[in-house]
């Protein structure tokens, strides 16, 4: 028989590649939208799990506009806490519940990778929503796996590749903040890394070795400024045409939410446990921006 596995936050854009890969690794899927599952409902959520039963749950559904948060706190906690919390109470205890999460519950202060059981210390109302979603998991169910990613893009959906390119052809020039360091992730890539742990955790002589919390980006590391130079790059190539970007300092660009300095996470137990190695940040982003570009000359 198939396994079950409930998929929130399907239209999301790492749900919806969590969705479109499910089916691939022989799961029965059960991917719903906030409209058919508002996991802020305590109710609704006991409800949709009792009746789906389900073995494995992903939840990719969040809270995840980082500057708007700190005006909207209380829709932020809720998603990003509440929600989770309502999903481990509803859970049965063999079910395992895979969270994504994120590198805002660091400081963004350390001078090498962060390690998963390095010190959390999260600067914005984000971070600590994100942060206290994880507590509520790790206190309120025994089988659970958090993935903590960064500087999540795809080809849909709004994110910094897309509104690089939308800014730049408009203005005929970006400015990009130099003095933040992290490492660009494809929605896609954190998918596969959800489903490969979810298959995992489906076979019980290993399901127990692979709970806890992980970290997965792009492998290595970049800038803002170094990001938007391979996308204007690669869009040079392309189609000839020609952006210039320009670095400046994050003091020089204000935002209601403060970006960590160092967002580069560690992915040595990712590696180690579980075989998984990381997709380059470059490659990827210089691939889907042609595959950006490439739809636009055909569609």
């Amino acid at each position: 028989m198939k396994k079950k596995i409930l998929i929130t936050g399907r239209n999301g854009q790492v749900g919806s590649k969590v969705v479109q890969r499910a089916g691939d690794f022989g799961f029965h899927a059960f991917a719903l939208n906030h409209t058919q599952l508002d996991i802020t409902d305590a109710d609704a959520t006991m409800s949709a799990i009792g009746q789906i039963k389900p073995d494995i749950i992903i939840n990719c559904a969040a809270y995840t506009d980082v500057d708007k948060a700190e005006s909207d706190q209380n829709a932020a906690y809720q998603l990003n806490a509440a929600g989770p919390a309502n999903l481990a109470k509803a859970s049965s205890d063999d079910c395992v519940l895979l969270h994504i999460s994120t590198d805002y519950v660091f400081d963004g202060n350390l001078n090498r990778p962060y390690r998963e059981d390095d010190l959390t210390n999260p600067q914005t109302v984000y971070g600590m929503s994100k942060l206290q979603g994880e507590q509520q998991i790790i206190s309120l169910h025994p089988r659970y796996i958090i993935l903590r990613t960064a500087w999540v893009y795809s080809e849909t959906h709004r994110n910094f590749l897309k509104t690089m390119l939308r800014v730049g052809r408009e203005q005929g020039k970006v400015q990009v903040v130099k003095d933040q360091k992290g490492s660009p992730t494809h929605a896609a890539d954190i998918a596969e890394v959800l489903i490969k742990m979810a298959d995992l955790a489906r076979r019980e002589e290993i399901s127990q070795e692979i709970s806890g919390i992980y970290h997965y980006t792009g492998a290595g590391q970049t800038s803002w400024y170094e990001y938007a130079c391979a996308i204007f790059d690669q869009l040079q190539q392309e189609t000839g045409e020609n952006i210039p970007v320009t670095s400046i300092s994050t003091d020089e660009y204000p935002t209601p939410a403060k970006r960590p300095a160092w967002s580069v996470l560690d992915m040595g137990k990712l590696s180690d446990d579980l075989g998984i190695k990381p997709v380059p940040w470059e490659h990827r982003v210089r691939e889907t921006t042609r595959n950006i570009i490439r739809k636009e000359h055909t569609s």
